[in-house]
């Protein structure tokens, strides 16, 4: 079942049971979906596609949180936060650092990477290594402690 079938099943659902913040988030995942269909004129969209939409949805969804928290507005952050859980529940797992930290630990022996001269070429590794299961600026973090 594709991603774009499991959410017209999940919108249906959400809106059986009345659930205003789920039906927003999984709308404007569909919209999102659409877009990027129409964008490639395409019927079927690659998984690599929607994963990296999913991905934007939830990081704005989490800044704009963020945001509202700052300015000392819990309604809209905790509609922004609801919102940003129920795209994360699309989203593969994402590692813990531990985990980043050995990976990243492996891929810098098998390529010979030991100086802050090849964290573009590690940086190019880690991201197509951890495609969806980490966050870039965690992984960016660990790359610049570990070649430190």
């Amino acid at each position: 079942m594709s991603l774009e079938e499991r959410i017209n099943g999940d919108i249906k659902t959400a809106m059986l049971a009345k659930d205003k913040d789920k039906l927003n988030a999984l709308r404007a995942i569909k919209s999102a979906i659409l877009l990027l269909k129409s964008e490639k004129n395409a019927q079927q969209i690659d998984e690599d596609a929607e994963l990296k939409t999913l991905q934007k949805l939830a990081k704005a969804r989490k800044e704009a949180a963020q945001i509202y928290q700052t300015q000392n507005r819990k309604d809209l952050y905790d509609e922004e936060m609801a919102q940003y859980q129920v795209i994360a529940q699309y989203l593969p797992a994402q590692m813990s650092e531990v985990d980043i930290e050995n990976t990243l630990k492996q891929l810098m022996t098998d390529n010979g990477i030991d100086n802050i001269k090849d964290m573009g070429k590690l940086m190019g590794l880690a991201t197509k290594t951890f495609a969806g299961k980490a966050d870039n600026k965690i992984v960016s973090q660990i790359v610049k402690r570990l070649l430190s």
